[in-house]
């Protein structure tokens, strides 16, 4: 149900749903000490409603951070209905009213403990804005990441770290990559066959995190009419094949692939209309083949560039052009003749092993 939902949501282009605290921890404590003593920018992240910014406040002194802003989009749901948050400043008091909605930022610069046990209740985020360097300011626009003024934050920035829409993910993407901004964002695992993101892949500025294919489940906004669950009056749906991308340096892209399987011509079959062989399973990757191979996406999962080059993947009948293009059927072109029945394996990745001098 809630993938259908994610697909409605991607037409209307209503794409708020909110990452669960415990998905975010367990990615980001793979890069505790390149998070260390930066400038954190969530920027579409509203702060009562986002874990990630609950995440970098909870975890502000350990990491020693420098700065955390979160900025929000004025059609959150919850932007300017929390009051309790708005008579910190007056400004905003007189400005705001409850059923009026306004895209702020949030600047954190300091977090104090309080609790006796030396935690942070972080449901007060009245608390946070109180303290001297931590403030909240509504923005001229929408809090949209492409206006001019999150632009400002993001140039400020050294990391962003969010669930971007995913309809404008491109479009985010490209976004950073324009400004050579560290990331580490969640995306559909699908993403991986556009041909922007698979050009940054094969140039080297962009590759998955340490979380691959999941299922996650997500908040969704009250206004669903799907979902799968409801916990503590939220409702709750699963979403298949979220995939995090970063550009931070991961140890897992610098493993190289055990192979163990020997290449034969009668198990490897060659594509009709290009010169690769097909492999079903990554784990099959023949270790004496240098030719080129097609290979599942979760090939993507494993990659090292040093071990393997990204080649493409085929389109057109002909086989000779390397993009990134589904035909019609949402499939590859490149055939496969196999008991005289032809199959067209579904998003196949061309891949060539690299050789290494002795």
């Amino acid at each position: 149900m809630a993938n259908r939902s994610l697909g409605k949501a991607k037409k209307d282009k209503n794409d708020e749903f909110y990452t669960q605290l415990v998905d975010i921890e367990k990615e980001l404590s793979n890069y505790t000490e390149q998070l260390r003593g930066k400038v954190i920018f969530c920027n579409c992240d509203d702060p009562f409603e986002s874990n990630f910014f609950k995440h970098f406040a909870m975890s502000f002194n350990q990491l020693g951070l420098k700065k955390l802003i979160a900025t929000c989009y004025n059609p959150s749901p919850i932007a300017g209905t929390q009051l309790a948050l708005f008579d910190v400043n007056p400004h905003l008091k007189k400005v705001m009213t409850k059923n009026t909605k306004h895209a702020y930022k949030i600047e954190i610069t300091e977090v104090k403990d309080y609790n006796e046990d030396g935690s942070i209740d972080l449901s007060d985020v009245e608390y946070l804005v109180k303290h001297n360097g931590n403030s909240i300011k509504l923005l001229e626009g929408s809090g949209d990441f492409r206006s001019q003024e999150c632009i400002e934050l993001l140039k400020e920035s050294d990391i962003v770290v969010t669930n971007p829409p995913f309809s404008l993910f491109l479009e985010y993407v490209a976004q950073l990559i324009k400004y050579d901004k560290k990331f580490i964002i969640m995306g559909n695992m699908n993403s991986l066959h556009k041909k922007e993101i698979f050009k940054l892949i094969k140039e080297n500025k962009l590759w998955t995190g340490y979380g691959f294919n999941l299922t996650c489940e997500f908040f969704m906004p009250d206004h669903y009419q799907k979902w799968d669950r409801i916990e503590n009056g939220k409702k709750i749906g699963k979403v298949p094949a979220i995939t995090w991308f970063t550009n931070l340096d991961t140890h897992k892209r610098h493993e190289e692939m055990i192979l163990w399987k020997k290449y034969s011509p009668e198990e490897f079959l060659k594509y009709d209309n290009l010169d690769a062989i097909e492999v079903g399973k990554v784990s099959e990757i023949p270790e004496d083949y240098y030719g080129m191979m097609g290979v599942p996406d979760t090939f993507l999962e494993k990659f090292n560039p040093d071990q393997f080059e990204l080649i493409g993947i085929p389109t057109g009948n002909s086989g000779k052009e390397i993009g990134v293009t589904k035909n019609y059927r949402g499939r590859t072109d490149i055939s496969l003749t196999r008991n005289r029945k032809t199959s067209c394996p579904y998003s196949r990745i061309i891949i060539k092993r690299k050789k290494h001098e002795d």
